[in-house]
């Protein structure tokens, strides 16, 4: 049985149509990833799944039923735009966002102190949110989200004004979730995290689903005519050999994509006359650039903007 499935929903503002005729399901204990360039829908998606919009067209079942309020108790949704109340103190705020969702007193006082340890905030119970940084915020936001240990977890851009310890943090407490049978939905701009958590993805653009399966077997298609090489020198060379397609270079590192009859064997030879390698490796391309051939393949830049 899917934890989620979508059934050609639609939703429409106005003339302009935000998401188009969209299917996709979520299977139990997934890292499942909501891709899109701005303005695909994304944002749009996820405000019907929690019953914020209704679609025009469609239907959207959770745990094999339709919505309801008792349904969406199992779930714990962290928006792209924060809702924290700066006045409450942080306790309070947990304690609230805990009530809401139907825990008890004992459960509040065990569950709270974990994760404010976890995330090193118990020196800060009794502050106000106002006076917390940004990413503080962001990791109280967090645990709001995952104190009544939801079963469906959606987060979208969990990782904004997090510091690379923090991101490993909250990457952490992810996996432990998973771990423990919770499915997530894992909406965000950064292919890198994505490439590393999610085990299928549904990537949507102008409001249709353009890419959707297991990550792996998408990577798979895609080949292996990528080359990824650290070198020393100048590297305008490797525009003249006709053995590449598409080169990104960042300066002593570039990434490569060969010609549709190019040999790897051929442009290493060519680049070793011309520069000094340290590492030549042939890769799968990454979702990073999966991502940009799809979108502009599927027509350029999106429709519209914003966080539709």
């Amino acid at each position: 049985m899917a934890v989620l499935t979508l059934d050609r929903i639609s939703k429409s503002f106005g003339n302009f149509s935000a998401v188009r005729e969209l299917s996709f399901d979520i299977q139990p204990g997934q890292i499942y990833g909501l891709l899109g360039p701005n303005g695909a829908g994304k944002t749009t998606t996820i405000r019907m799944i929690m019953d914020i919009i209704m679609p025009d067209e469609g239907q959207i079942r959770i745990f094999d039923q339709p919505n309801s309020m008792k349904i969406l108790s199992r779930v714990g949704y962290l928006p792209e735009e924060r809702g924290l109340y700066q006045k409450m103190k942080i306790h309070d705020v947990l304690k609230f966002f805990g009530e809401l969702k139907g825990m008890n007193k004992a459960k509040l006082s065990e569950e709270i102190p974990r994760w404010l340890e976890t995330f090193e905030l118990t020196d800060w119970r009794n502050k106000k949110v106002e006076s917390l940084s940004r990413g503080m915020q962001q990791k109280l936001q967090f645990i709001a989200t995952i104190l009544h240990r939801p079963s469906l977890i959606i987060l979208d851009e969990p990782f904004t004004g997090l510091d690379p310890i923090n991101t490993a943090l909250v990457k952490d407490v992810i996996l432990e979730l998973q771990a423990e049978g919770a499915t997530i939905i894992f909406s965000t701009h950064l292919m890198e995290q994505v490439e590393k958590l999610c085990d299928s993805i549904c990537l949507i653009n102008k409001g249709r689903r353009v890419l959707h399966g297991e990550l792996r077997d998408i990577k798979s298609r895609y080949g292996r005519d990528r080359i990824q090489m650290e070198y020393s020198g100048n590297s305008d060379f490797l525009k003249t050999t006709g053995l590449v397609d598409q080169l990104d270079d960042y300066g002593n590192y570039v990434e490569i994509r060969l010609a549709s009859d190019a040999n790897p064997q051929d442009l290493l030879k060519a680049v070793s006359s011309e520069a000094d390698i340290f590492r030549f490796e042939i890769v799968e391309p990454s979702l990073n650039e999966i991502f940009i051939e799809v979108v502009k393949k599927e027509g350029g830049e999106p429709v519209g903007g914003g966080h539709v």
